[in-house]
């Protein structure tokens, strides 16, 4: 998503492995893909071995994107946007490393803690959010969803808008749909991507983004920003690229219609008993007690302490599959999993929302 050298946000090193420990979260399509950092640009050579394998060849490229555009003008893109967006389209050989590099590398919850919330990035985090105290108030006001998890999720996303990509999202999507193992995700992101630009949202050269085509300060797919992209200021536009009142209420309208409950929080770190039967673990629905449920089965606080009393229903989640670490979670921690679909990121945000308000 981002260059190599930089390892700061949570979706450069979310890898999927991360995502793998996630097991039982139900099915839900993420706005952001699970990807690994960016790698230096691969050799043509290593692309060509690697779409061989799935029998593609580099060279077949220029034929597959006219069917693309051919898939394009079926679906209503004018020809104006179908030139424009492909006026400079190419093959991009890193993409398809980077996407077939996902799993080479593991980290546990904590190396990844270690590596996506620092002091410096919590610390400009609360800056950021009292010099936008007022446009968040608002956005939250209208949504439900508070204003320390709008600004995580813009932390971990982009380092407040710093590292948004800077990799052609027509060309990107074309490549990956070319390389055929999500054809169809992709190839549907593409067709989205030009809607946007279609529409009149963005031109064809502004349309810049990650290697896995998110996009903007929130790293939206181009099908969430045709969902859940909000004008946050009344200017008649959806930048999430530039403008941080549409960030903002764009991060915040996704959250509310992927069901986030007013004032809840997302969960904390509990103590699972001896033998505690992992099967129960997961955020299926099927899964959920309530908090007091969890106190009859044992469960309580790191300290050993008893969990307080509540009817509100929670899950229990082991990040590491072995019960290194679990937390108890409520349903909107199953709400940021929507956003991306890993136990990390989802407690990634919870706890940089946590350390913003403290």
């Amino acid at each position: 998503m981002k260059n190599s050298a930089i390892c700061l946000t949570a979706s450069t090193l979310l890898l999927a492995s991360c995502a793998a420990k996630s097991p039982n979260a139900e099915a839900v399509a993420p706005a952001t893909p699970t990807v690994a950092a960016q790698p230096q640009a691969s050799s043509t050579n290593s692309s060509a071995s690697t779409l061989a394998a799935q029998g593609r060849d580099p060279a077949e490229f220029p034929g597959y994107v006219e069917q693309l555009k051919q898939q394009a003008k079926a679906q209503g893109i004018s020809d104006a946007t179908i030139t424009a967006a492909f006026a400079n389209v190419h093959f991009v050989d890193r993409v398809i490393k980077s996407d077939q590099n996902q799993l080479e590398k593991k980290v546990t919850l904590d190396d990844y803690l270690s590596r996506v919330i620092t002091q410096a990035k919590i610390d400009k985090a609360r800056e950021l959010y009292k010099q936008h105290q007022a446009e968040l108030a608002s956005v939250s006001a209208q949504t439900g969803v508070q204003a320390n998890y709008i600004v995580a999720l813009w932390a971990m996303e982009s380092q407040f808008g710093k590292i948004q990509g800077k990799e052609d999202i027509v060309s990107a999507l074309s490549t990956l749909a070319f390389e055929g193992r999500r054809e169809a995700f992709f190839t549907k992101e593409l067709m989205a991507s030009l809607k946007i630009i279609d529409q009149g949202h963005a031109a064809a050269d502004q349309l810049k983004g990650s290697w896995a085509g998110a996009m903007g300060q929130n790293q939206f797919m181009p099908s969430s920003y045709l969902r859940y992209g909000k004008d946050g200021d009344g200017d008649g536009k959806i930048d999430i690229w530039n403008n941080t009142s549409d960030v903002f209420a764009s991060t915040a309208n996704y959250l509310a219609k992927e069901g986030w409950q007013a004032g809840g929080t997302w969960g904390m770190e509990v103590k699972l008993p001896a033998g505690f039967n992992s099967g129960l673990a997961g955020t299926k629905t099927s899964q959920g007690k309530t908090v007091s449920q969890w106190q009859k089965l044992g469960v309580t606080l790191p300290d050993g302490l008893l969990l307080p009393a509540s009817t509100e229903r929670a899950w229990i989640v082991t990040p590491d599959d072995n019960q290194a670490r679990s937390f108890l979670v409520y349903n909107n921690f199953r709400t940021i999993m929507r956003w991306n679909r890993s136990y990390y990121f989802a407690i990634s945000i919870g706890t940089m929302a946590d350390a913003i308000v403290k």
